[in-house]
This record gives C-alpha cells, structure tokens and sequence, in this order.
C-alpha cells in the first residue's frame, strides 16, 4: 500500500482539511503504525491498524468492545486521547484498511529514567479510579496459555535465525513460566473491573504535570490485581531489568489508598500469573520467522524476541524481592 497516497485520499474522504505541512510517521507503535497531521481544520493522529491482525476472527470484535469501555471512561472524566466520532462511527475503513483518527496531544511518554515516584503515584491513584468505575466481584475465567516454544526453538535452528541463540536455551523456563502460569491463573481473587491492559510508559502521554491516556484498545474486564501488579513493576523499571522499589512501593501505596480491594491476598499466585510476556515473546517470535507478519516486521519481532527473553530471566531472579516488598506494604 502506498501510505501517503492513502493518507492523502483519507483526509479528502473525512473532510479533515487542507494539509498545511507534510504528513510524517510517529515513532514508538509496536503493533500499529501512526501519523500526524496537520490541517487548516485540525491537528490529527491517526492510527493505521496491523493488516495482520485486523485477519484474526476476533479482531473486530475487540476493537468494537473497547470503543464501548471507553466512552465509559470519557463519562468518567478519565483523561485520555479518544477517538473521534466521524460519521458517527470511531473505527473508520477505506479501501480495507481500519483506522482510528484522533486529536493531536503536545505530551510525550516518559523514558523510564524520566519516571519519577510522583509519576508512579499520580498513576497508581489513577489506576485505583478506573478500576472503581465498576469493581465486581466476578470470576473471570483465567487465561490459558500452550505454546510449543519447542516447535519455535527447533524451526529458529531449521532457518538459521539470529533468534536461535537468542532462544534455544531457555525452554526450561519459558515452559514453567506458563505451566505455573496456567496452574496460578485460577488461584486469583475472584475480582474483575474495567483495566486498561497496556497501561505501560508508552501509553501515558505527560505535558509538563498534566497526562493523558493513549492506546485504548485494549479496554475490557480483567482482574485488578493482576493490572495493578503488572503496572507497578512496568513503572518502576522492569522493562529495563532494573526495578526501583521506592517507585514500585509508590505505586502500590497509591493504589491502596484509593480502592476497596482487599490487598492481604496471595501475592505469590499473581507473580506466576503475571506471564503475559510469553504470548508476546510467542507473536514476535513469529514475527522473526515471517509467520503471519510482513517482510517489514521481521526486524521488530528480533528487537522483540531478544528483549522479552531479557525480561523473562531478570523476572525469574527478582521474584523473592518483589514479594517481600509487597508483603512489607500490605501488612501494615
């Protein structure tokens, strides 16, 4: 597809103006790809949705399901970038391509050395107020997970892919990272509450104090403990391997102070249950091997597949860490 040219015909179709400087990509999407522009009518991003996902059968279903939950956000004056209504509608198609346009927002996401306790409280403070828009008690079935990282490992070394050495020795762990996974899943406090489920650093737009939401479509129900747990470490320097327990402390600290939610539960089921990073190592994975993805992906699925793995191995050894800081917050 050519992209401007796309771009091009978008905005005629919309009505969203005269272009008055050059339409340009916007870095930091993994999955999707973004772009500003800017009119005589407006200041835009808009968000062009992966091909590749938009062929699995859920796809559309998902998306419509998070342009609902977050209306319910808007009504709950969460501060966020939402997409906008055209035609009455927010997913927009032309030519089979599905995207999202928005209003542009001056804010930058925070690198993880820019991310300061007050940040991790603001956030934790926010967390606690979505999470309280509808807060049931609801036993949400847990999410499975069966890969054969075997199959992956062995068709790496079959392609002679970098991400063989990357990956051929660590079945042992990935393998348990699931298996106690699965096992913990069920273990969870019967909760669910309305969760962002990416609400990492990228996804938080800050202009000077102020922030705003990004990346919504992944709103649904999930559980709270897992979201906050995920979260509080993502905010605190896990993705960089480095965790910061005054941010990670601050973060939970402010998420206490504004929920209902019993904290004296089984820390130790929601560690193992926290195992998202194994179905993204899996998609980026596939990605590296061109399976399901485009020639053009294959560089992001290595960057991917090799910092996944990192997270998988610093997470294993700082298990013990983690929870004797979370059993120091919640038992006081």
């Amino acid at each position: 597809m050519d992209t401007n040219r796309f771009l091009n015909k978008m905005i005629i179709e919309l009505k969203l103006g005269n272009l008055i400087e050059p339409i340009s990509q916007v870095s930091g999407g993994l999955t999707h790809r973004m772009f500003k522009i800017f009119t005589d009518k407006g200041r835009y991003i808009v968000k062009l949705l992966n091909p590749n996902i938009m062929k699995r059968p859920t796809a559309m279903n998902n998306f419509k399901s998070a342009d609902k939950f977050e209306e319910i956000l808007k009504e709950n004056n969460i501060d966020a970038v939402y997409s906008l209504k055209i035609n009455d509608k927010k997913m927009q198609e032309i030519d089979g391509q599905y995207f999202y346009v928005y209003e542009w927002f001056d804010g930058k996401s925070l690198k993880d050395d820019e991310i300061t306790i007050e940040h991790c409280k603001k956030i934790g403070e926010l967390l606690a107020k979505i999470h309280n828009i509808d807060l049931k008690k609801d036993e949400i079935k847990a999410k499975t997970r069966n890969i054969d990282f075997k199959y992956y490992i062995d068709l790496a070394k079959e392609k002679d892919s970098v991400i063989y050495d990357m990956i051929y020795d660590k079945l042992d762990i990935l393998n348990e990272s699931m298996n106690k996974g699965n096992t913990s899943g069920y273990k969870l406090p019967g909760f669910s509450a309305i969760c962002h489920n990416d609400m990492d650093s990228k996804n938080v737009m800050w202009l000077n104090d102020n922030y705003k939401l990004i990346d919504l479509e992944c709103l649904g129900y999930s559980n709270p403990y897992l979201e906050l747990y995920e979260l509080a470490l993502c905010w605190s320097g896990y993705e960089k391997c480095n965790i910061d327990f005054k941010k990670f402390n601050a973060f939970f600290e402010s998420y206490i102070e504004n929920t209902s939610l019993d904290m004296n539960i089984d820390w130790e089921s929601v560690y193992y249950a926290n195992n998202g990073r194994i179905e993204w190592l899996e998609f980026n994975i596939k990605r590296s091997l061109m399976i399901e993805c485009d020639k053009e992906e294959q560089q992001i699925g290595i960057n991917e597949v090799k910092e996944t793995i990192e997270h998988v191995v610093y997470y294993d050894k700082v298990k013990d860490e983690i929870l004797k800081n979370i059993d120091s917050l919640v038992l006081n």
